[in-house]
């Protein structure tokens, strides 16, 4: 009986381990810190699973404002970035979080807001001029205020129109600390203007009475960048993965599958990987 209890109690002690024990880790699964531009656009829903489909490798994607994918990436929560702030992507690679940098694909910012336009920027194509304008007005204005990529455009914006918004800070000047859009939302909530990446805008659902009333200038031109987080900072990056959909998003596939990506007739983004 003594040696029939030991059995059933060593088996019970196995079933236990065994539903205690961690599953393995997916090896064939890759994190990519990006942008909420991005995300919400619906380009990785519409792209990824053909990188999938041919390499069998899964990509989860975080997707919050650039400043924080940067931190993310820094920490080495994630394998590979793919974000919107060309200066601070070369800083990451330079002080050796990223392993190398590549220009991925473009679209480019405008600014948004009522039909009304209080402020009178419509058709304007000096966006700093625009910007000055609106805060002349003291008319709302919807930020993000999260250091995203897009967040850096608009304050570059402010500056070069000589006006100091983050001054303004709860009068006309809203920092809504969201995604680009949760903003959108907001500042058609409250009649707001926005700067937005032209991708978001496209898709954005809530557009009501808004329409683009400033575009065109060089000054709103967006790039992405792409890069490997750099398995010598951080041992646990996939790094075969990671470059594996490097190479992929900056191959003739990946590239395609970025130009072929349109909304209501419209391309998002556009590719422009150096071959």
């Amino acid at each position: 009986m003594r040696h029939s209890w030991v059995l059933q109690a060593a088996a019970i002690a196995l079933a236990a381990v065994t539903l205690t024990a961690p599953a393995p880790a997916d090896e064939r699964a890759i994190i990519v810190q990006s942008t909420t531009s991005t995300a919400n656009s619906g380009l990785y829903d519409a792209i990824l699973p053909k990188f999938t489909e041919k390499t069998g490798i899964k990509v989860n994607v975080v997707a919050v404002g650039t400043g924080q994918a940067i931190k993310n990436a820094m920490n080495g929560d994630g394998d590979v970035l793919l974000v919107h702030d060309k200066p601070a992507e070369e800083k990451f690679v330079a002080d050796g979080y990223g392993v190398q940098r590549f220009d991925v694909m473009y679209n480019d910012y405008v600014i948004v807001g009522p039909a009304a336009d209080p402020a009178k920027v419509a058709g304007m194509k000096d966006a700093a001029a625009a910007m000055k304008k609106i805060a002349d007005a003291k008319t709302p204005f919807a930020s993000r205020g999260d250091n995203s990529g897009t967040h850096v455009a608009e304050k570059a914006l402010w500056k070069a129109g000589g006006v100091d918004a983050a001054g303004a800070s709860g009068g006309w000047y809203r920092e809504t600390g969201s995604g680009m859009g949760a903003t959108l939302n907001t500042a058609v909530g409250m009649t707001a203007y926005a700067l937005t990446d032209r991708g978001t805008w496209i898709s954005f659902k809530n557009k009501g009475d808004y329409r683009v009333l400033v575009e065109g200038d060089p000054a709103l031109f967006n790039q992405y960048g792409v890069m490997l987080v750099n398995p010598k900072r951080h041992p646990k990056v996939k790094a075969a993965e990671g470059q594996a959909f490097v190479d992929w998003i900056l191959g003739a596939e990946g590239q395609k599958a970025i130009a072929d990506f349109k909304l209501e007739g419209q391309p998002l983004f556009f590719p422009n990987a150096k071959k």
